[in-house]
């Protein structure tokens, strides 16, 4: 095995525990038992051994499954010899809902490190206590607590009983709602994106909220709040009184996939642009993706994308480009924590978990615990797209998109990890 096949091997065999075997396979087009025939569908299975044969033909038979629609494309990759096992309209455009977030993690570890973090703190100057966001979006009312009694401490020492709190914002450019987003996904499925936010509030102005919630936790601490929460640019000449880290940023992907955190995804693109020293845009992030991919040997061909999180209807993005995708994290330890964060289907509190109806059917039920991916849901959009490993320890990088099946979303989720099922061969 080369490098790199060493390489994916050892990502791999870290992230997905329910298939430990070291991917040492040899290539599924180099073995000797050759099969030469075609599916009814006219895709040819020359030079395929009888168990990756069996495999295209079941895909190419249930890609064809009502449910999906007649807008659904699909890709699946050998993992060892890095080639296409099967391959149904890969290269076309479609929205890729929540997918998009492999893009973002990817470039966001790629670019700033698994262990990058980011600092909310506390400034003092002219009787006001300034609340800084520094693009952290798991911050939490306790970690305010914690900065309110850091802060009040040294107040009090300073004899300072009352203050004015404000909060600064200002490391985010507007605007803060993307192109392709509907009016009612905000704020509960994506809030205004700002660079201060507390609890994950769904609410409009997610920096006044923290501001406020900080304002209660000096006030618990004994501090006389002078006037309502407002909003202001902090001063170099402010003296720094608290700050709180957050975690790493694997620990912050590894949370935003598992439950497919729109406002996580958000906040990591903006960011990623901030420390790059780009234009704290959607603009400035989507750049450094596009950058990033192209990096690694991607294809950008029909790709489009408008946000971080892929809520966009304006995203596009081919199923062969995220195979690719895929591809190259599992060859890159420092993107590990992506295959971390993967669903695993039947995860309870993952969006690949039972409680979201996820392999639960006769055809699938066989991949509980074997199967990886990120799912993808909008009206009209559902993907999945991952890694399983066949019980001959093979490797397989999947990905599948529907776009505008008129099946109820429940049924198209079965049918969807049916394929799944289907290429970890449990569904033979």
């Amino acid at each position: 095995m080369g490098r790199v096949g060493a390489r994916r091997a050892l990502v791999l065999a870290m992230a997905v525990p329910v298939a430990s075997a070291a991917l040492t396979g040899t290539s599924a087009f180099a073995a000797d038992d050759t099969t030469s025939t075609t599916t009814a569908q006219g895709v040819s299975l020359d030079g395929l051994d009888p168990d990756d044969a069996q495999l295209v033909k079941n895909l190419t038979e249930r890609v064809a499954d009502p449910r999906l629609g007649t807008d659904v494309s699909g890709v699946v990759l050998d993992a060892d010899s890095d080639t296409a096992l099967w391959d149904h309209n890969g290269s076309t455009a479609l929205m890729p809902a929540s997918n998009a977030k492999l893009a973002t993690a990817t470039t966001a570890l790629t670019l700033l490190g698994a262990n990058h973090t980011f600092t909310t703190r506390v400034v003092y100057g002219d009787g006001t206590l300034t609340l800084i966001g520094g693009g952290d979006r798991t911050l939490t009312s306790d970690d305010l607590a914690e900065m309110a009694k850091t802060a009040v401490d040294g107040l009090k020492a300073a004899g300072v009983t009352q203050v004015k709190v404000r909060v600064d914002d200002s490391l985010f450019a507007e605007p803060s709602l993307a192109t392709g987003w509907n009016e009612g996904y905000y704020p509960t499925e994506v809030a205004p994106v700002r660079s201060l936010v507390v609890d994950g509030a769904a609410v409009a102005d997610t920096a006044i909220d923290a501001g406020t919630v900080f304002a209660e936790k000096l006030a618990a601490q004994g501090v006389t709040i002078d006037g309502e929460v407002g909003r202001a640019t902090a001063k170099q000449s402010d003296v720094p009184v608290a700050q709180h880290t957050s975690a790493p940023l694997s620990s912050i992907v590894k949370r935003m996939l598992k439950t497919s955190d729109n406002n996580i995804a958000e906040t990591l693109l903006r960011m990623t642009a901030v420390e790059m020293g780009k234009p704290a845009t959607f603009e400035g992030g989507v750049d450094l993706v596009r950058q990033v991919l192209s990096s690694y040997g991607i294809s950008l061909d029909n790709f489009a994308m408008y946000d971080g999180s892929g809520l966009s209807r304006a995203d596009r993005i081919p199923a062969a480009t995220l195979a690719q995708l895929l591809d190259s994290i599992t060859e890159v330890p420092a993107l590990s924590s992506i295959l971390e964060g993967l669903p695993v289907a039947g995860e309870a509190g993952a969006s690949l978990g039972p409680e979201w109806g996820r392999f639960d059917d006769a055809d699938s039920q066989c991949a509980v615990g074997k199967v990886r991916a990120k799912t993808g849901t909008l009206t009209g959009a559902i993907a999945l797209s991952g890694v399983t490993q066949t019980e001959d320890g093979e490797w397989r990088i999947f990905s599948f998109i529907e776009n505008n099946s008129t099946a109820a979303p429940a049924a198209i989720k079965d049918a969807m990890d049916g394929l799944a099922a289907t290429v970890n061969g449990c569904w033979a």
